[in-house]
Formats: structure tokens, sequence, C-alpha cells
């Protein structure tokens, strides 16, 4: 209800064909930016589509690819075998073998100036990603790319700095945490939880975040969003303070993520995710000012009106 813009990764031919009919018809009320699977990055490429691609309500020119699988699973690929299941550090997802086929896919992708969006989950994984956005920069050459890794969940120290050096996105999910944290540490122990959802050491890095929701797998409401990455409070009720509570950020942070930060991850940043002249007119209004009440309050926090191009689309019964 208060969602403006979406973001689909790895729809299908059939969807897109759907957003196209919603488009041309005025049904679209909501702004979608797709990235179809990076496998199938060469039919973008052969029609000249290459990123921010499309109409305001309807963009193509980037693709989705896979790189491990996920906690829970543990599927999500790391340095170090999980401290549950010590027979297992996870395993790369089948596009990422051989490491040879991943690599000249993407670097084919990204000559043809498409946007490359990378899930990697584990420390291992986002770092072979990282590895492979280097090689890709050196091989193509200097551009402005905004490669983007999506979840960026566990990352290992001094790969932090890498994500600012190369300018990739950490497109991430705050609700995860929240849901997450009721078990993680017994998954991947003490020690690598600290750079688990770390929002806040992204941040202080000069790492650009784009928050997003991960909808149908957690909650699509931004407004739980926010209140997980100001709160960090497990759903379970037992870690009110916080869960790995030096990593919050704060309200205006993290509305900024949801905002500017998503607008500029997917190149759209001149004509949305904030209020100015010329921009976009997207807007939602809320039952309380979320900077004004406290974090522990936002999720309480409902949408009373959703504005896309100016025009209402949503407006709550009074």
């Amino acid at each position: 209800l208060g969602v403006t813009s979406v973001r689909d990764m790895g729809p299908d031919a059939a969807d897109l064909a759907t957003y196209a009919s919603f488009a041309e018809s005025g049904r679209l009320t909501t702004r979608v930016s797709a990235a179809p699977p990076e496998r199938q990055w060469a039919d973008q490429a052969k029609l000249g589509i290459r990123r921010g691609f499309g109409t305001p309500v309807l963009a193509l020119g980037a693709v989705k690819g896979f790189a491990d699988g996920s906690l829970g699973s543990t599927t999500a690929y790391f340095f170090e075998p999980y401290t549950d299941a010590p027979a297992t550090r996870g395993l790369l997802a089948d596009e990422m073998i051989p490491l040879e086929g991943m690599r000249e896919r993407l670097t084919g992708a990204d000559a043809a100036g498409l946007q490359l969006c990378i899930h990697a989950i584990g420390d291992q994984a986002i770092s072979v990603v990282l590895d492979l956005f280097t090689g890709i920069a050196g091989a193509n050459g200097p551009r402005d790319r905004r490669f983007r890794i999506e979840h960026a969940q566990h990352v290992a120290p001094k790969d932090f700095d890498r994500f600012a050096s190369l300018g990739v996105i950490a497109a991430v999910q705050p609700y995860h945490a929240i849901d997450d944290g009721r078990w993680a540490e017994r998954r991947i122990g003490p020690e690598r939880i600290k750079t688990t959802y770390a929002f806040r050491t992204f941040l202080d890095k000069g790492v650009r975040l784009a928050l997003g929701s991960d909808w149908p797998v957690a909650p699509l409401s931004p407004i739980l969003g926010i209140y997980a990455a100001v709160t960090r409070a497990t759903i379970d009720g037992r870690n009110p303070g916080g869960w790995v509570p030096e990593q919050k950020i704060t309200v205006e942070e993290a509305v900024r993520g949801y905002t500017a930060g998503s607008a500029y991850a997917e190149f759209t940043d001149a004509e949305k995710g904030t209020l100015a002249p010329g921009a976009l007119a997207d807007l939602v209004v809320l039952s309380e000012d979320i900077f004004a009440i406290p974090p522990e309050r936002i999720r309480d926090v409902t949408v009373r009106t959703t504005i896309v191009g100016g025009r209402v689309v949503y407006d709550a019964p009074r």
C-alpha cells in the first residue's frame, strides 16, 4: 500500500508481458524495474537494451544472477563450515559452475551496458562475486556500472572496503535481520554474526545501501523494513534492544535507503527517490511522523495515502 516502486528480480517472459500489458492500459500503479535472469542477457543485448531502458513505469536493462543459496538451508557459501553443520560450508549455485562460464556471461552482459545484480549471502560467495566484478571492470574499462550484490548478508571483514572501492551497492532487506536473528548465531557462531546484516558498517565504510523487502519471502511493507533496520528487535521478542545492536541505522538513513538509495541502485535517481522540483510525484502519507515517534512504534504506523505520478492510487478508509 505504501510501495511506489518495485524491483522484480528474475521475472520470466510471461511476467514481463503482463507488466507491459498493464502499463499500456494505464493499470500499472507501481513503477516496475525488472532484471531477468543473467543466462538470458543476450535477449536484452541483441535489442540494444541497456541499463535504465524503458518508460517511467516499466524499465529493463539489468540481469539477476545467483552465486549461492540461503542461510536457512545451509546452502549459503562460507569460508568456514557452519557451526551447527560442520560437514558443510554451503555451496555455489549451479550457474557459478564452472566459474569461467559465469565470468564470460557477466562480462558480456556488462560490455553490452546491462547492470549486474547478483544474489550472494555467504561470506565466500560475496567475496567471489567481488572478484568477478573486479575482473569485469578491468576487462571492460571504467564506467558508471552500479554493480549490485543482492542480500549481502554475511560479509567477511576484509570485503567491506572492496564494496566501497568498486562502488558496489549492497541491496539489503532489513526484515531478514529480525527474522533470522532468532537463530543465526546457532548456525554461524558469535564471531560471524558481528558482520551479518551489517548495515551500520556498510554506511560507515561509504557503501551505498538500497533497502528492499525480498517479498514474498519477507513482508512487502517498507514500514516494517524501516522498523527492522532501526531497532533490530527480533520478532520473537527476545532482543528488544536489538540483535547485534551496533549494526542499527537511524530512521533517516533507513528512509534514504528505501528512497534515494534504491533509486540510485536502478539508475533512476535523477527523477525519483527524493521530493524535489522536476522529480516524479511519488509519495506516501503516513498515520504518524516516523521521525518523531519512538522507534519501537514504527511497526504500527499505517499508510493513509499512496500517490504515484501525482495520482492517488490508494486511499485508506477513514
